[in-house]
């Protein structure tokens, strides 16, 4: 299990009339994947793999059950409007050897820029590939050019350019392998990632 989904949930300590009080809750997972999470001391372990299972523990004894997003939301809702924005990515497609940007990635990019838009902490990485076609020079300049016009086009929409950083990966990590002179479109991309 990725522990990234062992993140997900969500842990407190409650003070309640006097007695403290252990709660934890799994929560949704963001794209929907099942995600679970294994609590252990030394009385055992009890396992929450499903949305909105959880265990409390308070004095020595400690139980499962169903929270409920209400619930959820009545407990912790400050600490869940603290929470930063879930990272997000983004891939982009260039027109063969230009920085010419596909119809379809152009309606991406304004998506793209609007979720930027909301985000209040932001870290922007541009990483620009190529295919394999032309030489690996070539391909290196290509791809490091991709990602500084997409950092240019986000600076010019507003995007603080002290939030942004740009790698050129060339043909070095294709998304869809491929021999020497192949073209293939979705190796011309620019990935970018926001946190």
């Amino acid at each position: 299990m990725n522990k990234t989904k062992l993140l997900l949930g969500l842990a407190a300590a409650m003070s309640l009339a006097g007695c403290v009080s252990e709660r934890v809750i799994l929560l949704p997972s963001a794209d929907g994947q099942a995600s679970a999470l294994v609590l252990r001391d030394e009385r055992g372990e009890l396992l929450l793999n499903q949305p909105y299972a959880a265990a409390q523990r308070r004095g020595g004894a400690s139980s499962l059950y169903q929270a409920s997003s209400e619930e959820v939301q009545e407990h912790f809702a400050a600490a869940l409007a603290a929470m930063p924005a879930r990272p997000s990515s983004y891939l982009l497609y260039f027109e063969p050897g230009s920085n010419t940007l596909t119809p379809v990635s152009q309606a991406a990019f304004v998506k793209m820029r609007q979720e930027i838009s909301e985000r209040t902490a932001l870290e922007v990485r541009v990483i620009g590939h190529t295919d394999r076609v032309g030489s690996r020079l070539a391909n290196d300049a290509l791809s490091k050019n991709r990602a500084e016009a997409i950092r240019d086009q986000l600076i010019a929409s507003g995007v603080p350019a002290d939030s942004l950083e740009t790698v050129g990966r060339g043909e070095r990590d294709l998304l869809v392998p491929t021999e020497d002179e192949v073209d293939e479109p979705r190796n011309r991309r620019v990935e970018i990632n926001l946190r």
